[in-house]
């Protein structure tokens, strides 16, 4: 891992992820490449040609003041973690941010994007409809988002969320490599929803052969609700970052796209990195 992208708005959120941007480019001695993206204001009632470009003059110009004023305060956070070593580079653009943040990530061959994402109360809320959502379904590397109210801890058990699929393994092999520069545990977790459909034994047989010679435990939950078994897993085992690939269909989307009556209060203090489909 060389090139980590870091997009942030300065706000609250972003300043929660922050650490863990810095931590993770500690860890790998990579580049933290930190981006803000603004948007032009759209104007109701066409101005005079001349006083759109001064409205936008001014825009640009506060939008760049901001970004100034805000990287020496990011620098001194970095100076207060005993990571002012840590390698940064800024870039400020303009336009939509989903955009901007692939074609950055694109032009500078970055590994892993960092983010920082808002939620109140439940995973789903957290991550759906948000731009970390957004980007857990387009991005060609892992995203890793932090909730706003995350604490910043040093990662030791990661969860690894799993139906034992051709590409869980390329994640798998990835997080391995992950958990070994952070000194962490992998917990491989598949939740048998008990429907019949689905025996992964050969399969979890075959992983535990590969992975033999890493710090990786396989645990089997018999719940039909998914959200509910990784609540209690995560909780279970001091879990501070899960891990799982995004599915067009399965594990994934059943996990978001069910029930709202049961909210996952903690998780919205867990970091979470996807792994999307097209990775």
């Amino acid at each position: 891992m060389k090139t980590i992208l870091f997009p942030t708005d300065f706000s609250d959120a972003s300043g929660a992820a922050f650490a863990y941007a810095l931590d993770f480019a500690d860890r790998f001695d990579a580049e933290l490449v930190i981006l803000h993206v603004y948007d032009l204001p759209i104007v109701e009632t066409p101005p005079m040609p001349e006083t759109a470009a001064e409205i936008y003059d001014i825009v640009e110009l506060n939008q760049f003041e901001n970004f100034k004023d805000q990287l020496p305060q990011m620098h001194e956070i970095a100076e207060r973690r005993n990571m002012g070593h840590v390698k940064m580079r800024n870039i400020l653009l303009y336009g939509d941010l989903v955009y901007n943040i692939n074609k950055v990530c694109s032009e500078e061959n970055c590994d892993l994007i960092i983010m920082g994402t808002k939620g109140a109360t439940g995973l789903k809320e957290t991550f759906i409809g948000s731009t970390a959502s957004s980007m857990m379904s387009n991005a060609k590397v892992p995203v890793l988002a932090i909730p706003e109210e995350a604490e910043y801890q040093k990662i030791k058990n990661i969860g690894f969320a799993t139906q034992y699929r051709d590409k869980d393994n390329d994640a798998m092999t990835v997080t391995v490599s992950i958990a070994e520069r952070l000194g962490a545990e992998i917990h491989c977790i598949y939740v048998d929803n008990q429907d019949g459909t689905d025996n992964p034994e050969e399969r979890v047989t075959e992983w535990k052969l590969h992975f033999r010679a890493n710090p990786v435990t396989f645990h089997t939950v018999q719940d039909t609700d998914l959200e509910q078994a990784l609540h209690d897993f995560t909780e279970d085992n001091n879990i501070q970052m899960l891990v799982m690939r995004r599915h067009k269909r399965g594990f994934f989307e059943g996990l978001f796209h069910s029930s709202l009556t049961k909210k996952l209060a903690y998780h919205t203090k867990v970091p979470l990195m996807v792994f999307n489909d097209n990775q």
